[in-house]
């Protein structure tokens, strides 16, 4: 068992269970009882821990990444060092990894959907950049894709710790070698533009369903990535537009300037191909422009000002050109008549002074409040497009356009403005004097549909039946999704189909079904057996009741079901009813016998053959709450039971715990795990 499972970090996340492991760092799904929501917790590996000055950078780095804030990007909510663990809590992603989601395809994507997700991926590279941050590891294994289409970079800042300590291939370079930039690859410095050359890659691989390079060892890939040039991805799949691809090359340009000098230079290259898929994608020209030196990005924190900075005077110099200037005015004569002029100057100083804050007063702070804000009527921009828009200016007038999202539309054309907000001809006031447009994708054509919860056999008749599509079933256990309902799908929606495109839909199985161990409850109190059963998930069947000479009375003598079973398994019970009377009274009819199938009243039931007997014995559990405000909420769990679980006013609570073997004995107090031990039985 993971020795991390169960710990509580900081006496507030608590380990559930490990969902991922990478090259520095194991990545936990937790709890966070102060906040009562579900969190990843990545742990560094203690191989790594064990250096000092990797910890200090890993924990100052780390903090300056929790800083970032963007919808692309996965929340960094905490940076700790706990119990000798150096850790950071992230946002937890309901997904799976860009990798993950190409294989599930199984082919290359459409180039609509590439262009979906690459552009998400840059816009968090243009954030992260403009922070100071580079990613240096950006692949799609560091790629999360949600459910609703929507795309999260992870990772940021932790790779750039690894680039510093190292600069040669290793071992630990395999899983990233096939996506790292030429400059990477010599060990040489490293800028911004080497996350455009890693995600032009990731682009690449989208687009044709491979990696532009591919080798035996890291090192091979590596030489590739320093003297190659890849096989142009319209050579592997035509499909692909012209610009797009000219996009993908230039960012994965061998020369640095060669390849877009920011993020933000290739989000707007991808944002004008998505308006216009014919437009032509600049390229230097090497024989004839100079060389640009591109600024360097700092580090975590830091970024280069591009100012000089200013070398103070030196004392000797500025003593000397004082001397040189300074002049002796005791031995002048005095001047007549000076003293009357300077006043009159000071004085017309002062009154200058009094009207120009006087008329800063009026004009920035008394007028405005008195006059009204000039009204403007809004015009009609629907129908327009934006080159339109930005060749008449007229058009717009005092307004600003705020761009929005792509909605498909029967009436407007593909790149005219299909709706605006606030309305056409609605009259605004001076200060709100911005209009946002959405923009028209042209007519519906056959996209997938959102089927997320829908019932198989409703999305399996909207697939197949309705659209024509090659679905595939696959089933999965879900906590949180009803049986039968979809719980993800690919390609996402609104992707572009064609009929006998492959759909994918996971569809859930229900909770999955756990099992607990029955120990042997013989010469238990029966209404205590009914307490346990209901901790354990388990139910009460028939319950027959016989004289016994060696069990009190309402206590269990046989059961039906003992060991391992699946929650949910009904047991039967025989319970005594104490011994049995000799000369039954006169004034009762004699007993009679139990059916042929029931053991005889007089003799103890037999237990199966083939029934497993486990020892069990009885252990009391205290807990001591005197240190507590009360009342205070106890839950004691031992093993799967539940042995109690509500308020208590008393300074302890002290339970009893029947079960056989090794148990392991949890005690919480108002919902925080405050202990944990084993019991032997």
């Amino acid at each position: 068992m993971d020795q991390y499972i169960g710990k509580m970090l900081d006496n507030r996340y608590e380990i559930l269970e490990c969902i991922g492991t990478g090259g520095m760092a194991v990545v936990y799904k937790a709890r966070c009882h102060r906040l009562n929501r579900l969190v990843a917790v990545k742990i560094l590996k203690p191989e790594l821990a064990s250096d000092a000055d990797f910890r200090r950078r890993f924990h100052d780095e780390s903090q300056a990444v929790a800083m970032l804030s963007n919808a692309n990007i996965v929340s960094v909510y905490d940076v700790s060092h706990s119990d000798g663990l150096d850790y950071i809590v992230m946002e937890l992603v309901d997904g799976m990894t860009l990798k993950q989601y190409m294989v599930k395809r199984g082919t290359p994507l459409n180039w609509r959907e590439a262009l979906h997700f690459i552009t998400q991926i840059m816009r968090a590279l243009s954030h992260a950049h403009s922070r100071g941050i580079i990613h240096r590891d950006i692949k799609p294994h560091n790629v999360m894709v949600l459910r609703d289409g929507s795309v999260k970079v992870t990772d940021f800042g932790i790779a750039q710790l690894a680039s510093a300590a190292q600069n040669t291939l290793t071992q630990e370079a395999i899983g990233s070698v096939h996506y790292i930039s030429p400059e990477q690859a010599r060990g040489s410095h490293v800028d911004c533009r080497t996350d455009i050359y890693s995600a032009g890659v990731v682009l690449y691989e989208m687009l044709t369903g491979r990696l532009p390079f591919e080798g035996d060892t890291p090192v091979g890939v590596a030489i590739q990535h320093i003297n190659a040039i890849p096989v142009p991805p319209r050579s592997l799949n035509p499909e692909i537009p012209e610009a797009l691809e000219d996009i993908t090359m230039k960012a994965m340009a061998p020369a640095l300037d060669q390849r877009y000098g920011s993020a933000d230079e290739m989000l707007e290259d991808l944002k004008e191909f998505r308006k216009n898929p014919d437009m032509e994608v600049s390229k230097p020209d090497v024989a004839d422009e100079p060389t640009m030196k591109v600024p360097v990005v700092k580090t975590v924190g830091t970024w280069d000002t591009g100012r000089r900075p200013r070398v103070p005077e030196r004392p000797e110099r500025r003593r000397r050109d004082v001397e040189e200037n300074d002049v002796d005015y005791d031995n002048e004569p005095p001047r007549r008549g000076g003293g009357a002029v300077p006043a009159l100057v000071a004085i017309l100083i002062i009154l200058v002074f009094i009207g120009g804050m006087l008329f800063f007063l009026y004009n920035f702070l008394i007028k405005g409040m008195f006059e009204e804000k000039k009204e403007y009527k809004v015009p009609s921009l629907l129908g327009y497009t934006l080159d339109q828009l930005k060749a008449d200016k007229t058009i717009l007038g005092d307004f600003t356009l705020e761009e929005g999202g792509t909605v498909y539309s029967d009436k407007y054309e593909e790149g005219q403005i299909c709706e605006q907000t606030p309305e056409a001809n609605s009259v605004v006031r001076e200060g709100n004097l911005t209009i946002k447009v959405t923009i028209s994708g042209g007519e519906d054509k056959m996209y997938m549909p959102h089927v997320g919860d829908w019932d198989v056999r409703d999305a399996l008749k909207k697939l197949q039946d309705e659209m024509g599509l090659d679905v595939t079933v696959e089933e999965e256990y879900s906590d949180t999704i009803s049986k039968d309902k979809v719980i993800t799908y690919t390609p996402i929606e609104n992707m572009l189909l064609e009929k006998g495109d492959k759909v994918t839909l996971v569809i859930s199985k229900g909770p999955a079904i756990k099992q607990v161990a029955v120990p042997d409850f013989t010469n238990m109190k029966f209404e205590d057996v009914e307490r346990q059963l209901t901790g354990m998930g388990l139910i009460r069947g028939k319950v027959d009741k016989f004289p016994s000479d060696k069990y009190e009375e309402g206590r269990v003598t046989w059961q039906s079901v003992q060991g391992q079973v699946d929650k949910g398994t009904v047991i039967d019970f025989y319970v005594s009813l104490g011994p049995e009377e000799t000369e039954p009274p006169e004034t009762e009819p004699p007993v009679s016998e139990p059916p042929v199938t029931e053991p005889p009243p007089s003799e103890e039931p037999v237990p199966s053959e083939n029934m497993a007997v486990t020892p069990t014995s009885t252990k009391t559990i205290d807990v001591d709450l005197s240190g507590y405000e009360r009342p205070v909420s106890v839950r004691i769990v031992v093993g799967e039971m539940t042995l109690f679980d509500g308020m208590v006013e008393a300074e302890s609570k002290s339970v009893s715990a029947t079960a056989s073997g090794t148990q392991t004995v949890f005690i919480y107090i108002n919902d925080v795990l405050e202990d944990r031990y084993t019991l032997e039985f």
